[in-house]
């Protein structure tokens, strides 16, 4: 896992003095409106000609420094499917009581070539909306007008905003090439940020230093006035004051673009990039005050907040109700399931994540509803009254990406953990489909922090050790006709049974079985039951039968069949020749299938696939298919499975070769001859 990790960090490779390449917005060039597709990849639907970024402190009396960040760009459009870049978005925070931001949009246009001449179209009011998208965000969106084949975009927009904590991480990369991205930041001395680079490119880097002034202005003045009040922010007339700015320049140039591939976490995590948190403030006259210059440092912070910590120790509001639920309950997992079900039953998740809770964990008992931190941080609090060792476990969802650097942003979401002699045991009350150390998918991202009460915090590792499985058994008859009938049994445990329960929780059984058929061959299903669909402490088994006309192939006088029938795998998820990041399955799983096949009367075996055992180095996995024939019965079984949930990138050839040949020996088929 560390080596996974640490795949991710770079190191700055060399600072430069090269004067960076002028680009201004307006400047659209005859030349770039002809051009047909990008000059270092041609399958690209749209490329960012230039990205330009800065990021400034402002000075006010009245509220003391607030961050101006400036984003402009041009994009190229190749093809219809690069339109979509037409549309873009910010987010900003809204809502809360402290961090106010805004977003302009402006100097948006669409150029198109006409008859050899530039035409300029520019963004109209109707082009431009806001929107919400939950409690806490807002997005400004625009959509460029007159997009067409060929057609060049410009556009900027403006973010002002008091949170200083944590300043906008700016990509250099993306799903599209970039020729040339510009990144400047501007931060007085005040503030000392830990800025970290991801991905596999690096920027050229430069940096500068120099003094500069603010004149304040005011109706009053007062003796004894400090200059931490003065670059806080405060009312005082005719001063002056200095500080040393620190001017650093990030340049990139021909930025492949980001290749979406099989089993990725999130992309995001590995696009090159810049994050940047306030690791410290040393305002004049004063010591140092750190905010997350480690992981001890970031959680304790998180910990002593009263929307974290105190939540905790609130238990009068549900200690009658816990004495029941639990009463007469003698075993340590008897005690962990009652309570994650019971919690499970009585708060509904309102799909909001975060470690804080927004109107705290009472209320959220009251009312049966609450966000993450809320129904999770009572999960805790529950275990621990009942005399378990429960802590909360901090960690980042997969769409948040990978928390690789410590800073409090880095973390979304927090469940709770019991330890044990046996380990840890990890526990999700928000998805009524948990079971104790099966998460939600959406929490299996590589590694999170576990908080004690003492503020000792140590990494946990977030990965199932334990196979989720798939097992099929099927029973089918080919007539000489081709015509297949059988039954089949399948039974899903833990993460699979989770996904499937959530894929069907909301489908109706007619549509399912409908999609189901169409997915299959156009097979006819009937006889369906589902069985332990509601109790999730149990595998979820389905039956039916079904009968199929499209399964088999004649050539001449020989019936063609893939045994594996509409299960057969037939396409390498592996395509490309090397891969950059690590292949991420979430969890290990086996699937395992038994097939019992009857030939027809006037038929007999003429090719039976041979068995079959393919392993990949340092157990990554491993496929078996075993075959045998016995009179007019064909016995198969078949097994595909993979024992660790992420699979490092120096293993990808490995594993390509590994699925080509499990493929291969899959599609093989049955070779059934007249006699």
């Amino acid at each position: 896992m560390k080596n996974l990790i640490n795949f991710l960090f770079l190191s700055i490779l060399f600072c430069s003095n090269a004067n960076a390449q002028e680009f201004k917005l307006g400047k659209v060039s005859i030349a770039e409106l002809e051009q047909k597709t990008h000059p270092k990849d041609t399958a690209a639907v749209a490329a960012i000609l230039f990205k330009k970024g800065e990021t400034k402190f402002e000075y006010s009396h009245a509220d003391g420094f607030k961050v101006v960040i400036v984003m402009s760009m041009r994009i190229k459009i190749y093809k219809k499917e690069g339109y979509d870049w037409a549309n873009q978005e910010v987010r900003f925070i809204a809502g809360d009581s402290y961090v106010k931001e805004s977003v302009h949009f402006s100097e948006a246009v669409t150029y198109n070539l006409v008859e050899g001449k530039i035409e300029k179209t520019k963004l109209k009011s109707e082009g431009e909306f806001e929107e919400k998208v939950n409690r806490y965000w807002n997005k400004k969106k625009i959509t460029l007008p007159n997009v067409k084949e060929g057609s060049v975009l410009e556009f900027q927009y403006t973010i002002r905003t008091n949170n200083i904590g944590m300043l906008r991480e700016f990509d250099f990369q993306t799903n599209i090439p970039v020729d040339y991205s510009e990144y400047k930041t501007y931060v007085p001395e005040y503030y000392i940020y830990n800025s970290k680079m991801k991905g596999t490119f690096a920027p050229q880097i430069v940096t500068e230093k120099s003094t500069k002034s603010v004149t304040l202005t005011s109706m009053e003045r007062s003796e004894g006035r400090s200059l931490v009040a003065i670059a806080r922010g405060s009312n005082y007339s005719e001063d002056k004051f200095e500080y040393l700015e620190t001017k650093t320049t990030y340049i990139s140039k021909n930025m492949p673009a980001m290749k979406e591939e099989a089993f990725v976490n999130n992309i995001d995590n590995y696009t090159s990039s810049l994050t940047q948190e306030l690791s410290m403030t040393k305002y004049p006259n004063e010591p140092l005050k750190p905010y997350s210059t480690d992981w001890h440092a970031v959680v304790k912070t998180i910990y002593d907040n009263d929307d974290f910590g105190s939540e905790l120790n609130k238990i009068g509001y549900f200690e009658d109700d816990l004495n029941a639920v639990i009463a007469g309950l003698t075993t340590q997992d008897e005690i962990i399931s009652t309570i994650l079900n019971y919690v499970k039953s009585t708060v509904k998740w309102n799909e909001y994540n975060g470690y804080s809770c927004d109107d705290g964990v009472k209320k959220a008992y009251k009312d049966k509803t609450g966000n993450v931190a809320e129904i999770n941080l009572m999960l805790t609090a529950m275990l621990r009254t009942a005399g378990l060792k429960a802590n909360p476990v901090l960690l980042s969802t997969r769409s948040n990406g990978i928390a690789l650097f410590p800073n409090r942003t880095a973390f979304n979401y927090v469940i709770a953990a019991v330890e044990t002699p046996q380990g840890l045991i990890l526990l999700d009350a928000t998805s009524k489909f948990s079971m104790p150390n099966v998460l939600p998918f959406r929490d299996l991202n590589w590694m999170g922090r576990l908080i004690r009460k003492d503020g000792t915090s140590e990494e946990v590792d977030l990965m199932p050790k334990k196979a989720s499985n798939n097992i099929v058994t099927m029973n089918y008859t080919i007539d000489p006709t081709g015509k297949i009938t059988g039954k089949l049994r399948r039974q899903r445990t833990d993460h699979k049974a989770m996904r499937f329960r959530s894929d069907i929780e909301n489908i109706k059984e007619e549509d399912f079985l409908e999609k189901l058929e169409n997915e299959n061959e156009k097979i006819e299903i009937s006889n369906y039951s589902r069985t332990n669909e509601k109790d999730v402490q149990l595998p979820i088994i389905e039956t039916c039968s079904f009968t199929g006309t499209n399964l088999c192939e004649f050539i001449g006088e020989k019936m063609y069949i893939n045994p594996l029938l509409f299960f057969t795998e037939e396409h390498n998820p592996f395509k490309q020749d090397n891969r950059e990041y690590p292949v991420d399955y979430g969890f290990p799983f086996l699937d395992k299938y038994t097939i019992n096949i009857d030939i027809p009367v006037g038929y007999a075996v003429e090719t039976l696939p041979k068995s079959t055992q393919l392993d990949m180095i340092e157990n990554l996995g491993s496929f078996r298919f075993m075959s045998n024939v016995s009179g007019n019965k064909i016995q198969l079984s078949i097994s595909h499975q993979i024992n660790t949930p992420i699979v490092s990138p120096e293993y990808y050839t490995t594993l390509k070769e590994y699925y080509q040949g499990m493929i291969a020996k899959e599609t093989e088929k049955i070779v059934l001859k007249k006699v």
